[in-house]
């Protein structure tokens, strides 16, 4: 679990003179070290799992068409619009529901409209959906200084722990 605090996350983001203590390929295996060390009662506040070798990952989810953006226009549009509705829908006394579903539908033709613009200004050079992330191919665990042979001593009782050498 992991919280901020403001202005203080930066500082709380750092340790004053962190020291490696082992490197992992997966995420599970750097927490699970600090898991470790936590069970055997180690200030584990004096640890961080930093994330190196940083990449981009975009998974191509389908193909775009015109009718799937102005569907998606459309349904975006239409939730907009039943937002500004409401919103009108507080302030006026009459036909509450007329007010609501024209502005769903302006909200909707707006939508599809803008999408279908948006689509074609891009020419056919994205044709496809995706989602993207960065992930980190390598996980370290770093260590306050003054306790880095503590921490290797304790991390070399977990099998497949690999603590850097001393």
């Amino acid at each position: 679990m992991s919280t901020s605090s403001g202005p203080r996350s930066a500082s709380a983001l750092s340790l004053e003179f962190p020291q490696s203590l082992a490197t992992y390929d997966d995420y599970a295996d750097a927490q699970r070290a600090v898991d470790h060390l936590s069970d055997a009662e180690f200030p584990v506040q004096n640890c961080m799992i930093v994330g190196t070798e940083l990449r981009q990952v975009e998974r191509i989810t389908g193909r775009l068409t015109s009718g799937k953006v102005a569907g998606a226009g459309a349904l975006s549009g239409a939730w907009f619009g039943l937002f500004i509705g409401l919103i009108f829908s507080l302030f006026g006394e009459e036909n509450v529901l007329g007010v609501i579903v024209a502005t769903a539908l302006f909200g909707m033709a707006f939508g599809v409209i803008w999408a279908l613009i948006g689509y074609a200004a891009t020419r056919g050079r994205r044709d496809f959906s995706s989602v993207s992330t960065i992930v980190a191919t390598r996980y370290e665990v770093l260590v306050e200084h003054k306790l880095l042979g503590q921490a290797q001593e304790l991390l070399a009782g977990l099998p497949g722990g690999r603590p850097n050498p001393f």
